[in-house]
Order: C-alpha cells, then sequence, then structure tokens
C-alpha cells in the first residue's frame, strides 16, 4: 500500500486527528482569525489574538483597504501562519472593495451595477447562479498570485462568507489550486469532509464553528464551556477579532461580534482553560503538510 492509499486508509477509519500523528483521544482546535486585512483595527487585533492569546493562525483578504498593512504585518512575522481568504462578496457599504481582476474580464463574478455580490442569501444565490467557473478561476488565482508576489507563504485556502466555495465546482477548483500551490483547504460542510476524507485527506471531525453564529449576550461563558467540551479529534473555529474601536463602529455591522471574539481570545481566561484541558492548539501548518504529500489530482 502506498502512502497516499495509507492515508485514505487511516482517515476513512478514524480521525483526522490520528493522521496528524496525535492519539485518538488528543483534543485539536485550529483558532484561525479570519478577515484579516479588511480594515486597520482587524488587523491590530487579529495580530495581539496570536500573538498573546489563544488564536494560531489568520486568513488574508487579499482585496480589502486593509491588506497592504495586513501583509507587512506578515512579513514581520515569519513564524505567524495565515491563510488566503478566498473572497467573492463584498459586505461593506463604507469599506468598498472589488475584484483583483478588471471587471470586464470576470462579468459573472459582478452585480448589475458592476459590484462585487453581497453575502446576504439573495446576493450568494444570485452569484452563484451565474459565476463562471474560468471567470472564479483567474480571480482566486490572482489572489493568490498577490500574496506569492510579495514573497509570502500561505498555508492554506478558505473562503469568505461562502461556506465550502458555495459549489461543488468551486470547491474542486480550490482543491485543485491547492494541490498546485501545495496548500491545505479549509473544508467544513458535510459532503466535502466526505469526499476529502476519501482522498486521505484530514479535515475537522467536529462541527466547524463560524463565532457569528453565537450569541454576544454571555460570549465569552460560552466560548470558556466549548473549551471545556471540545471533543477529542480536530476542530475548528473562524474567529472574527477587532479592536471594536470608533471607525470600527462607523463601517461595520458586526464590529460587536468581534469586539467580543477578541477580548475573549486575550483573555487569562481562555489561555487558563486551554492549559487545563489540555488542548492542542495547532495550525494549517500541520495540516499542509499531509495535504502536500498525500493530495493526488482526481
Amino acid at each position: 500500500m502506498d502512502e497516499a492509499s495509507a492515508s485514505a486508509s487511516v482517515v476513512s477509519s478514524g480521525l483526522s486527528s490520528e493522521l496528524l500523528g496525535y492519539p485518538s483521544d488528543a483534543r485539536l482546535l485550529i483558532v484561525n482569525c479570519d478577515d484579516f486585512g479588511m480594515y486597520p483595527a482587524i488587523n491590530a487585533a487579529v495580530i495581539e489574538s496570536i500573538e498573546e492569546g489563544i488564536a494560531g493562525s489568520c486568513s488574508l483578504m487579499v482585496q480589502c483597504p486593509g491588506a497592504p498593512q495586513a501583509m507587512k504585518l506578515l512579513s514581520r512575522r515569519p513564524q505567524i501562519p495565515f491563510g488566503i481568504h478566498l473572497t467573492l462578496v463584498c459586505e461593506m457599504p463604507g469599506i468598498r472593495w472589488g475584484s483583483l481582476i478588471a471587471r470586464e474580464r470576470v462579468p459573472s463574478l459582478l452585480d448589475p451595477a458592476g459590484k462585487l455580490f453581497s453575502p446576504t442569501p439573495e446576493g450568494r444565490a444570485a452569484l452563484l447562479a451565474q459565476a463562471r467557473l474560468d471567470e472564479i478561476e483567474l480571480e482566486f488565482r490572482a489572489q493568490i498570485d498577490a500574496v506569492a508576489g510579495t514573497g509570502l507563504t500561505p498555508t492554506h485556502l478558505d473562503f469568505h462568507c461562502l461556506a465550502d466555495g458555495g459549489r461543488d465546482d468551486i470547491l474542486e477548483l480550490t482543491v485543485a489550486l491547492a494541490v498546485e500551490y501545495g496548500l491545505a483547504v479549509r473544508v467544513w460542510l458535510e459532503p466535502g469532509r466526505q469526499s476529502m476524507r476519501r482522498r486521505g485527506l484530514p479535515v475537522t471531525d467536529n462541527d466547524f464553528l463560524d463565532s457569528f453564529s453565537l450569541d454576544i449576550e454571555g460570549k465569552a461563558a460560552r466560548y470558556a464551556q466549548m473549551l471545556r467540551d471540545l471533543p477529542a479529534g480536530l476542530n475548528e473555529w473562524a474567529v472574527h477579532p477587532s479592536l471594536g474601536d470608533k471607525e470600527s463602529q462607523a463601517v461595520d455591522d458586526g464590529w460587536l461580534v468581534r469586539r467580543t471574539d477578541y477580548e475573549f481570545l486575550t483573555s487569562p481566561q481562555a489561555r487558563e482553560v486551554v492549559q487545563q484541558e489540555d488542548i492542542a492548539v495547532i495550525d494549517y501548518r500541520t495540516i499542509q503538510r499531509v495535504w502536500s504529500r498525500s493530495v493526488r489530482p482526481r
């Protein structure tokens, strides 16, 4: 049995955490800060959440106004692992961003006004109904290459406001790009997880957390309890820290979600519970190594 077949056998019969070299009862947690690069208060909070808190990595939104600053921060901190938050939507009326590829080359990715769609249910549905895969590939490659051109080395690809890309063919395209660039992919919906596990690829073993799904009231206590209840295997939380300053409040309806994430991630309580519960906080470098040696084009 070759290495890829052996990996597939382990994943299909056990936990992804075992494929990563951990015992079956180990509790692994990826705490990834999404939306890095959106605006400066997010950038500052993400760095602090990783350097001083329990977060282990982040995902960069390349088109956003804060992306140049974010990439400078990463260039001065090569120890911080990061992914590329592949982005086809824009939810910030006060902070607009668009495609990296010229609009006339990716018309199927744009709304009637020539802008990226909003990630409302209606906006996502309209985008996914008309988006051409070849134009998505152009845009995704541009986002990846914009980072590679700076000399930074990402670990993985994930999606902004489109779970597993929103369509099967978009997920397959992204996995193919990961093969080409030597990266992993965040996959967390059940159909995608099953597909990846059949290929011998580690993905989250348990329910995925998007921090925007949590109530703000009592969030710190909820986070602490979730850590105490964390199941064995590979787990992932997508968190969204921001300082929540006045500039944030002026442009971001979700600033309080982000502020409360930041407060918990950098709190002594968070560090204490992680240590007490013997949780291994890892990042996508571990996942990337297995993807890089196991994944094969279909």
